[in-house]
């Protein structure tokens, strides 16, 4: 298959019961090799929700797109460079790949530093198919010893970060610094606030205390409170099953909401109450089944108050927070599994019992459990 001496496997599903612990070990073939790519010998892989919503199809039927090899928190060493890498990678690099890995790289966005929002669609590190080069060709993801792609995607990892922290940041950390950075955490917005205290949240709350931000983590329960605070969190909103009462004596108390919950029966009204005027509230959580909350007009326009969503990190965005998380010591909560046990870690993961981020080891190729 590959023109390589190494073999392209990795941890298949085959259809939407491969979330229930039937993913299978398969070789397939990449991508073309082009001269701005890279082959990556992959150490660590995060878990993402993304990854579980797209092989059970609750974002959309993947139809012709199995078999499907996810993962998209990648970090590896870089084992192949063509004659025109990016970003001065080369041989033996320690380099990660988030949820994008490739875009036109011609547009007006892609030359903004923002491919995340390429205006001829970005093609996703699984589930996607390349049209820049090897056009036609699918996408596969991080469950896998190998990985290749486009190096201007391939993000050199800071040798003060442990590779196997750094893996869920190129995802779950990125998504949600990206509209940290955007709308001013730590400095117009100084008052952060973050729905839901997961694997997403846990990273919002690092992240903007480390922008210099007081946070607030909203929460159904007091069950997480003590893990909020040691991850710097100075407030803990319990909201239980009345939002609105919950948030009396709390009106605009908050710069900035993001929100990681993926809830579609949220009481938007009494969420928006604790914006101050010209506050934003972001969405980074999708629900699966397109069903969202309902948006209230009248509270936007009465308290001037923006409600907005965020993508993924672009390059650039992944590089200046990852040198963040390098400077400020910011450590990712995770916990290691096997890839070969692959097929356990991804059940558990939809039973909620990350603390707060797996990550895949690949033994055979050098990472450490």
């Amino acid at each position: 298959m590959s023109n390589t001496e190494y073999k392209f496997e990795g941890w298949a599903g085959f259809g939407p019961d491969s979330v229930e612990g039937k993913l299978k070990f398969i070789e397939y073939e990449p991508k073309q090799f082009a001269e701005d790519d890279i082959d990556m010998k992959i150490l660590y892989c995060g878990i993402c929700a993304s990854d579980i919503s797209t092989l059970s199809e609750g974002w959309g039927e993947l139809k012709d797109m199995w078999p499907q090899v996810v993962g998209h928190e990648i970090v590896g060493e870089v084992v192949r460079v063509g004659s025109n890498p990016q970003n001065g990678i080369k041989k033996g690099d320690i380099v990660g790949v988030g949820a994008q890995c490739d875009s036109c790289l011609q547009c007006h966005y892609c030359n903004k530093d923002k491919e995340n929002y390429c205006s001829k669609g970005m093609t996703g590190t699984y589930n996607g198919k390349f049209s820049r080069t090897s056009e036609g060709s699918k996408s596969y993801g991080g469950y896998a010893n190998y990985w290749r792609g486009p190096s201007h995607f391939a993000i050199p990892i800071p040798k003060e970060l442990d590779p196997a922290e750094a893996a869920p940041l190129l995802c779950g950390g990125g998504t949600v610094y990206s509209p940290l950075i955007e709308h001013g955490a730590g400095k117009q917005a100084t008052n952060v606030g973050i729905i839901g205290l997961g694997g997403l949240g846990h990273f919002g709350v690092t992240l903007a205390t480390a922008l210099g931000a007081e946070v607030t983590v909203i929460s159904h329960s007091a069950r997480k409170q003590k893990d909020a605070e040691e991850l710097g969190a100075k407030h803990f909103l319990i909201t239980g099953d009345d939002e609105a009462k919950a948030f009396k004596g709390h009106e605009r108390s908050l710069d900035l909401i993001i929100c990681t919950s993926n809830a579609p029966d949220m009481n938007m009204p009494a969420y928006l109450s604790l914006l101050r005027p010209g506050g934003n509230f972001i969405f980074v959580g999708i629900p699966e089944g397109g069903q969202v909350p309902t948006i209230p007009l009248f509270a936007m326009v009465m308290g001037n108050v923006h409600i907005g969503g965020s993508l993924i990190a672009s390059p650039q965005t992944l590089k200046d927070m990852l040198q963040l998380v390098a400077d400020k010591k910011v450590k990712s909560w995770i916990q290691k599994w096997s890839m070969d046990k692959v097929n356990e870690a991804v059940p558990s993961m939809i039973a909620g019992n990350a603390r707060y981020r797996y990550v895949l080891v690949n033994e055979k190729n050098g990472g450490k459990l």
